[in-house]
C-alpha cells in the first residue's frame, strides 16, 4: 500500500469519526438537555472547538459529564487527525524521493532502449505498444498530471518529469545509450528542438517524429529525423484502406488490439546469413516464421514475397510476423546462421 493510498484510506476514517462526533453529540445535547437541534449542534462544535461557553452552558450532571467526554473525545480525534496530516507529509516525501532514486537507477541501467518524448494521447497508444512488443524505455513528459496517467495505466513506467526539449532531461534518459528516439511533443517547434539535441548526443540512434505541418518536413530532414509521421496522412489512408481493403485492415488491427505479442517484424541479415538462400535459412522450421517481403541491401528496396531461392547479403532484413521470443530466435538464425 502506497502512503497516498493509505493516507485517503485514514483520511475517510477521520471524516467519519468527525461526522460521527458531530451526530452523537447534537442528538445527545437534544437529549440530555432538552435543546433545539441548532442550538444541540452550535453547543456539539463549541465543545469540539474547546472554545469555551459564553452564551448558555450545559444545566444538567448527565449533560455535563457528556460534555467531559465529548471533549475529551473530540481533542482525541483532532490530534489524530493532525498526526495523520504530518504522517502522511513524512512519508509522501519519503516515498516519493526513495521512488525517484529507485527510477533513476532502473534509467541509468536501460541500454538499448527507447525514448519517448510527450506524454498526450498519442504517447499513451505508443507506450502501450512498446510495453506489449517487450521494448525498453522510457518517458520524458513535462506536465506531472500526464504522467500520472501513464503511471496509472502502467505503474511500473520508467518517466523523467520535464521538458524533452532539454539536453539534461535527455542525458537523464540516458539518450547515449538509446537505441532509438519518438517525438511526440504537440508542436513541430518542440518536436524539431528535441530531433536535433537527440541527434547531437547520440548521430546513429533511430529518430522518429511526429509531424503535424508538412511544410515542416524539409526541416525535420535536415535536423536528422529518420521517419516523420503525420496523423493526418495516416488518417487519410486509412479511411481509403477501409474502403478498398477491409480483410487487410482487420487483420491489422487485430493483431494490435487483441492479447498476444504478434507483430510485423524485421530480421537483419548478419555474416553468419549472407550467401544462404531464405530456403536454407528455414525461419519457417526453425523460427515458426514465413518471410513475405525484405529490404534489399544496400539500397534497401523492396522485394514483396521474396522466392525462396533468393541468396541473401549481409545488410538485407527479412519482413515476418511473429512474437517476441520467435523474433529472437529469427533474428539469431539469421545474424549468425
Amino acid at each position: 500500500m502506497t502512503p497516498a493510498t493509505s493516507f485517503y484510506r485514514r483520511l475517510r476514517e477521520i471524516l467519519l469519526l468527525l461526522v460521527g462526533l458531530y451526530v452523537v453529540g447534537t442528538l445527545g445535547f437534544v437529549w440530555l438537555e432538552g435543546w433545539s437541534l441548532f442550538d444541540a449542534f452550535y453547543m456539539t462544535a463549541v465543545t469540539l472547538a474547546t472554545v469555551g461557553y459564553g452564551d448558555f452552558t450545559p444545566k444538567t450532571t448527565g449533560g455535563r459529564a457528556f460534555t467531559i467526554a465529548l471533549i475529551f473525545v473530540g481533542i482525541g480525534t483532532f490530534t489524530y487527525a493532525l498526526t495523520t496530516f504530518t504522517t502522511f507529509w513524512i512519508e509522501f516525501r519519503v516515498f516519493d524521493k526513495l521512488e525517484r532514486r529507485r527510477m533513476d537507477k532502473a534509467i541509468d541501467a536501460l541500454r538499448d532502449h527507447v525514448i519517448l518524448c510527450g506524454g498526450g494521447d498519442s504517447a499513451v497508444h505508443i507506450a502501450r505498444e512498446l510495453r506489449q512488443s517487450r521494448t525498453p524505455f522510457v518517458v520524458i513528459e513535462i506536465d506531472p498530471a500526464r504522467v500520472e496517467r501513464l503511471h496509472q495505466i502502467d505503474e511500473d513506467l520508467l518517466s523523467i518529469t520535464g521538458d524533452a526539449s532539454d539536453s539534461d532531461m535527455l542525458v537523464a534518459a540516458g539518450i547515449e545509450r538509446a537505441r532509438g528516439l519518438i517525438a511526440c511533443l504537440p508542436t513541430d517547434r518542440d518536436n524539431l528542438f528535441t530531433v536535433i539535441e537527440a541527434r547531437e548526443y547520440n548521430p546513429t540512434m533511430r529518430v522518429v517524429t511526429r509531424l503535424i505541418s508538412n511544410e515542416a518536413r524539409p526541416k525535420f530532414v535536415k535536423a536528422g529525423a529518420n521517419a516523420m509521421v503525420s496523423g493526418l496522412q495516416i488518417g487519410a489512408l486509412r479511411l481509403a484502406s477501409e474502403m478498398l481493403r477491409p480483410s487487410v485492415v482487420t487483420v491489422l488491427d487485430q493483431m494490435l488490439r487483441v492479447p498476444g505479442d504478434v507483430r510485423i517484424q524485421e530480421i537483419p541479415v548478419g555474416s553468419g546469413g549472407a550467401g544462404k538462400s531464405i530456403a536454407q535459412l528455414d525461419l519457417q522450421a526453425r523460427a515458426g516464421v514465413a518471410v513475405f517481403a525484405m529490404l534489399e541491401a544496400p539500397a534497401m528496396g523492396h522485394l514483396f514475397n521474396p522466392p525462396p531461392t533468393r541468396v541473401l547479403r549481409e545488410g538485407d532484413v527479412l519482413i515476418a510476423c511473429a512474437d517476441p521470443a520467435q523474433l529472437v530466435t529469427a533474428r539469431r538464425v539469421a545474424g549468425g546462421g
